[in-house]
């Protein structure tokens, strides 16, 4: 979080009378947090001697987490450049929570400074309520979990237990314990009781007796021929809802059917079988756990009642708000008063000492059940029957109810029978048993759904830099969809899969990152990772293949606490350490900013160079590296001393015939960028040559429009760097007049607007200074003085005129162009500026009417 502390900047810690005392009163536990004093009690020995606010609260938001149940410890807060303003900086594990600790952390420290009274506990209960309603369940959490120790890569899908493990066409999806490989016909089964019953039946498996009913008279009708005691339970229930269990006769039967009609209003009833509930799991038809559940319950110690017995129990720290815990607290219900009820106990009684009051008539966890796991004591019979009973249902996760007095004899010598079968069956209880051995049952689940020699990620090739992201973007997925893979790309301008625009508007953040990556047909990724998305959210992928910096120019500074260009560095240095240990890091080899990030990278590095004579460039040839460099007009890559020339510059129709030396660059980084990842030479040679320059394939880069008597070039240079490349690229223009369209945007520093306006009166004989778009914070006239300070400074002898408006500005330059002039429209509206342009053309173009 961004913190501005106001005027309590000027008040650390041990100015503000009484604080240290406060805040150990209401959080005594931070006396576990070391800080930098690297000891117990450090943080509050910090607070003694005086630190500043933006310290405290990131403390407060990692311990008051931890109090509610998500242990968490990373944090940092630094200072800006604005004094008394902090990044503030803090883990969580789940996000929602995080969000709220910010602003708690915050109402805490302001409630310590002031000595007012705050009610923690309410913050911390709203965390856990948060926690649960947006996590993921202890089934699919255990799933994850396992993916990530594996370095498989995951993405949540929505904000319900949805999940893809893995990316693009290698994606595998699950739901809680329901997966892509899920038979829904199994399902169907599954959740159909009685068809559930009778394929079991069919397969010579022991099922309890029993029939559907749907009034008291088909009631009647089943107990007559199954007798008491029975069982009465929905039949398209699940956790034990509607479930009346042990009854015993007609008045208790008639009230357990009208219980169970309230989830459904076919019942079944069975005969009710003695013995202890077991839960065997069987993933990819083989047996991985087998739990004994038990009921939620109290055992007497003749003093207290059954209402203070729970109590005591919900104290225990295994038990917990939901699923927080290995177990869950036990709360009071109608399942529970009914319990009590045929005992002829209320919550009032006091069991005698060492009698077991059962609280529910199921052994759930999520009501309070517990656990024993008796995995290695099932009869080899028994595991054969549960693995045959998967395969006779047909789920690839399955979970086998049986009710028995043991499972160490076969069911069919101690009688005992299947209950149900579930799809989607929970793992908790297998995970963290109350009592015996833990068992990692999602291991299993990702070695099905990922077998040896079976990929879970794509190629990712991510490109950043100040300038050239785009069209290195573009130029690589052609190369890709040439080699015969299906590709996705970012840019600045949309989501493309497969050349389809999914998505129109600047995508080169995670968002759009993660959209590609979920896509189910993208084989390789491309991905225009710029500076914006980085410093909000991040990146959208893990791990990539390739990482490229096209160069790191002097843009955007002062934005964002980015001042400097070793702080711009940093950011986009974020997409190469990103990169696998065996990957490659493509680097501008002519940029100084990307060498000195070459030297602290953990994964292969080559650079492109527009010189094979730089001092840089023949030392790596030296030592055998492979590079890519410009040399006597051929795109070539170098591998020490051997020269594996690609294709003439000229012949390459991005480079505008060799013309445009920025072009080249972007050509280098994507031409060495293929060559390593393995593309075939003459296949990259080739697709250099098809990828064509226009409106369409690279809007806003370098599109040149020739009209009968002129010609006009939009590009969406946009700041310094960007305006020296086009400025080179027109002293090799011919024209009896250039003339420029340019804007200023107005949260660059007066300095950066000042020196494109330099550079603009460097190259055209007219300017046309126009500004109606991202003024952002500033005025127009603002601006535009700024602009006019610039043209000033250049010592060259410039017209100019001012037309606000970009469509205005284009449509005048181009109504009164002379004969060999060369319009340039350095545009950030690229669209409104390509559409204006071309529909001139074709009105020039149009046939003449008879």
């Amino acid at each position: 979080m961004r913190l501005d502390l106001e005027e309590i900047e000027q008040f650390p810690t041990n100015k503000i009378d009484g604080f240290r005392e406060r805040i150990e009163a209401m959080l005594p536990t931070m006396i576990e947090h070391r800080c930098s004093e690297g000891c117990r009690g450090g943080f509050f020995s910090r607070v003694e001697s005086g630190t500043w606010m933006g310290h405290v609260i990131e403390h407060i938001a990692l311990e008051i987490q931890s109090l509610a149940g998500m242990e968490t410890g990373f944090g940092r807060t630094r200072e800006t450049k604005t004094p008394g303003t902090y990044n503030v900086v803090f883990s969580y594990t789940e996000e929602n929570v995080g969000l709220f600790a910010a602003e708690s952390s915050v109402a805490i420290a302001e409630a310590l400074i002031a000595g007012r009274e705050y009610d923690v506990d309410a913050d911390l209960q709203k965390m856990r309520e948060i926690r649960e309603r947006v996590r993921l369940g202890p089934s699919t959490g255990s799933i994850v979990e396992e993916a990530v120790s594996r370095n498989i890569p995951w993405i949540r899908l929505g904000t319900n237990s949805l999940v893809q493990l893995g990316y693009g066409i290698n994606q595998m999806r699950f739901q809680a314990t329901i997966t892509c490989k899920t038979s829904s016909i199994a399902v169907d089964i599954a959740c159909n009781k009685e068809q559930t019953k009778k394929m079991l039946e069919m397969a010579s498996i022991p099922v309890a007796s029993g029939s559907i009913c749907i009034d008291e008279e088909s009631l009647a009708e089943v107990i007559k021929k199954i007798g008491y005691p029975i069982v009465l339970k929905p039949l398209g229930g699940n956790h034990g809802k509607g479930a009346s269990i042990n009854v015993t006769n007609w008045e208790d039967a008639v009230s357990g059917l009208a219980f169970a009609q309230e989830y459904g209003k076919r019942v079944i009833v069975e005969k009710f079988i003695t013995g202890f509930d077991f839960r065997i799991l069987v993933i990819d038809n083989k047996l991985v756990a087998a739990a004994k559940r038990v009921p939620a319950h109290v055992i007497g110690n003749g003093k207290d009642n059954i209402q203070q017995l729970i109590d005591t129990t919900n104290l225990d720290p295994r038990r917990g708000y939901g699923h927080e815990n290995v177990l869950t607290q036990i709360d009071v219900d109608r399942d529970t008063e009914d319990l009590l009820e045929k005992l002829g106990y209320t919550l009032e009684t006091i069991p005698r000492i060492g009698e077991i009051v059962f609280l529910k008539s199921t052994a759930n966890l999520s009501t309070g059940g517990t656990s024993v796991d008796v995995t290695d004591m099932m009869h080899p019979e028994n595991i054969f029957l549960a693995e045959r009973i998967s395969r006779v249902i047909g789920l690839d996760i399955c979970g086998v109810d049986i009710m028995a007095e043991n499972l160490t004899q076969p069911l069919k010598e101690n009688g005992g029978v299947i209950l149900e079968v579930n799809a989607a069956p929970g793992f908790r209880m297998h995970l963290a048993p109350s009592e015996g051995l833990p068992r990692n049952v999602a291991a299993p689940v990702i070695d099905m759904l990922y077998p040896p020699g079976k990929s879970c990620r794509i190629p990712i090739i991510a490109v950043t830099g100040t300038n050239g992201k785009t069209t290195t973007t573009r130029l690589l997925a052609h190369i890709v969809k040439n080699n015969g893979f299906k590709v996705g790309f970012t840019t600045s301008d949309g989501i493309y899969i497969q050349n389809h625009m999914m998505e129109k508007g600047d995508t080169t953040g995670p968002i759009s990152a993660e959209y590609i990556l979920r896509d189910p047909t993208v084989e390789f990724a491309v991905l225009e990772t710029a500076r914006g998305g980085i410093l909000r959210s991040g990146l959208g992928f893990t791990l990539c293949d390739i990482g490229i910096i096209t160069n790191i120019q002097e843009d955007h500074l002062g934005l964002s606490d980015i001042h400097t260009l070793d702080d711009l560095a940093r950011v986009k240095a974020t997409v190469v350490k990103s990169i696998k240990k065996s990957g490659w890091a493509v680097l501008n080899g002519d940029d100084e900013q990307c060498v000195k990030l070459g030297q602290d990278l953990n994964c292969n590095i080559a650079y492109f160079s527009l010189s094979e004579d730089s001092d840089f460039i023949k030392k790596l040839c030296a030592e055998g590296k492979t590079v890519a460099v410009y040399e006597n007009g051929y795109i070539t890559i170098k591998k020490g001393e051997w020269k594996i020339r690609i294709e003439r510059a000229t012949h390459v129709p991005l480079t505008l015939g060799g013309k445009a030396k920025f072009m080249i660059a972007n050509v280098l980084a994507a031409t060495l960028a293929s060559y390593l990842w393995g593309f075939k030479t003459e296949d990259i040679s080739l697709s250099l040559q098809t990828f064509i320059p226009s409106a369409a394939q690279t809007p806003g880069r370098m599109n040149i429009f020739e009209f009968k008597k002129f010609k006009v070039l939009i590009d969406f240079a946009h700041n310094a760097s960007g305006y020296k490349g086009v400025e080179e690229y027109l002293q090799s223009v011919d024209a009896t007049k250039k003339i420029g369209i340019i804007a200023g945007v107005g949260d660059r520093r007066d300095e950066d607007i000042r020196e494109c306006a330099n550079i603009a009166a460097r190259m055209f004989d007219h300017i046309i200074i126009r500004q109606e778009k991202y003024l952002r914070g500033r005025t127009e006239d603002e601006i535009i003085n700024l602009i006019l300070e610039g043209i000033k400074t250049s010592g060259k002898t410039v017209t100019y005129e001012i037309i606000p408006k970009e469509t205005e500005a284009i449509k005048h330059a181009i109504n009164c162009a002379e004969e060999g002039s060369f319009i340039t429209a350095l545009s950030d509206v690229v669209t409104n500026a390509i559409d204006i342009v071309q529909e001139y053309l074709d009105k020039e173009n149009e046939p003449e009417s008879v």
